[in-house]
């Protein structure tokens, strides 16, 4: 928890008590614990991983299987392309080494060796031109020049060698802070997503103080440091407005929509505003029903009871969230992964 919060690590052994920092980005990749993501499930019970971890990381997405056509057409399409080219690739080597071979004998059998000796002038000195060029190009200031015009212009590529410098160079050289404008940018956004959540809140008949606020003070600094980091890219000394509008976008095309994605209808995508906690009276009639149907000792099938609830009127997604709030006070135990439910207490 310390390295990601406070990017620092307390060493305390050997007689040693120091501090050191930690400079690295922490990139993770978790799956569904049934095997595939339940839409009834917050993030945190899909993971089965805890809420404290999961809160420090700036950014949360998720990767899901959705059936859509044109998307798997264009999944098959890169698939494919990929080996298609590396086989295409592999065979030009192939052909071409195989072919200047039989050029080369053709020649000197047909020509005779003043052809192959001109051939071999040619061929040197196309060789010690590309040769130039690509010492030329591979010079410092080459790669320096190609660098700013990628960053200032957004246009051109640079290959992994050029990129890796250029982080580094971001990295040691370039330390941009938050201008007046951006940090007003920044806390006006802060301030007006937690009063659209609290007044959600209110409108479905909670009391506000019961919603759950997808941003607070550790996400605020999240998105301090994505904007920092998107003005780095650019070189610049100050973080402009439209980096905070970026990294707000992040935000919520990201963590905020993972936050909402046990909390939105089944079969729809989940918005990104949806956070907001059903009310108390609905809670409390959802549980009642879950204690008329479970008598105490009791073993059912969870998707049955997600079943008769949403037959009798009830919400699915309010029955799963009162499943696991039973759960967590130990009315209700879980038994086979998950799939069966019995009522303890």
């Amino acid at each position: 928890h310390e390295a990601m919060e406070q990017q620092t690590i307390s060493v305390a052994k050997a007689g040693i008590t120091t501090v050191l920092n930690s400079r690295a980005s922490v990139l993770a990749a978790a799956n569904p614990v049934f095997g595939r993501y339940d839409d009834l499930k917050s993030a945190s019970e899909n993971i089965d991983l805890m809420t404290t971890i999961l809160s420090r990381f700036d950014l949360i997405f998720l990767v899901r299987d959705v059936r859509d056509e044109e998307l798997d057409r264009m999944i098959c399409r890169h698939v494919m392309g990929v080996h298609v080219n590396s086989t295409r690739n592999s065979g030009d080597v192939g052909g071409g080494s195989l072919g200047s071979f039989m050029t080369s004998n053709a020649a000197s059998v047909d020509g005779g060796g003043a052809l192959t000796g001109g051939d071999g002038m040619g061929d040197s000195s196309a060789s010690s031109s590309a040769a130039a060029r690509a010492a030329n190009a591979s010079t410092p200031e080459a790669i320096a020049e190609k660098a700013m015009r990628v960053a200032t212009t957004g246009q051109g590529e640079l290959d992994v060698p050029t990129m890796k410098k250029y982080v580094q160079y971001c990295r040691t050289k370039c330390s941009p802070r938050l201008s007046e404008e951006s940090g007003d940018v920044l806390a006006s956004s802060y301030v007006r997503i937690r009063d659209e959540v609290r007044r959600r809140a209110l409108e479905n008949g909670d009391d506000g103080d019961h919603a759950v606020i997808p941003i607070t003070v550790r996400q605020l600094e999240a998105l301090v440091r994505l904007s920092e980091s998107l003005a780095k890219m650019r070189l610049e000394e100050e973080v402009q407005p439209e980096d905070v509008a970026e990294a707000l976008r992040l935000f919520k095309v990201s963590t905020m929509n993972a936050n909402a994605s046990g909390q939105s209808s089944t079969g729809g995508a989940p918005s990104i505003m949806s956070a907001a906690a059903p009310s108390r009276e609905e809670m409390i009639r959802t549980e009642s029903f879950l204690r008329s149907r479970l008598s105490v000792g009791a073993v059912v099938n969870r998707q049955r009871i997600l079943e008769e609830a949403a037959a009798q009127g009830y919400n699915s997604m309010v029955c799963a969230r009162a499943i696991s709030v039973m759960i967590s006070r130990s009315e209700i135990q879980e038994r086979n992964s998950g799939r069966l439910i019995k009522r303890v207490r």
